[in-house]
């Protein structure tokens, strides 16, 4: 577990200059997809999410879903792409899930990745995340 400020990153994720995590499945033919713990914070209590349905067919860095908080609405972006094979029913009644455990309980959904190799040296782990994070978090709070 990688910790930054007060946020943490579990191992064996890749993340997102736009603050979503993917996460290869012990298969290595699927890839579970969320919004990591800063990325939570900076929205805010999910209130509604909206995602794209299983079947339809995602690019890395194309929306994936929108959410509404109380003080945002916006889109997350694919860490990678693929077809989508599930969606996560628990989101649906309870968005908060999300803001209470964006890694566990609070994952949107699971793709059979398109192109996963080339697109992971796309996304962050360790050192590299640690550096944008702190950059990220300075960057945020000079604008509040």
């Amino acid at each position: 577990m990688v910790k930054v400020d007060k946020y943490d990153f579990p191992d064996g994720l890749y993340y997102t200059k736009d603050r979503t995590w993917a996460k290869v499945e012990a298969d290595g033919k699927k890839v579970r997809i969320g919004l990591d713990a800063f990325g939570v914070e900076l929205a805010g209590k999910l209130l509604f999410i909206r995602m794209r349905r299983a079947g339809s067919v995602l690019t890395q860095g194309g929306a994936f879903a929108s959410i509404e908080t109380g003080k945002w609405v916006g889109q997350l972006k694919a860490p990678v792409g693929g077809t989508i094979v599930e969606v996560n029913p628990v989101l649906e009644k309870k968005p908060t899930a999300v803001n209470e455990d964006p890694y566990s309980q609070g994952w949107f959904m699971v793709i059979e990745p398109s192109n996963l190799q080339a697109e992971l040296k796309n996304l962050l782990q360790g050192d590299a995340l640690v550096e944008f994070t702190k950059r990220d978090i300075a960057e945020r709070g000079k604008k509040k």
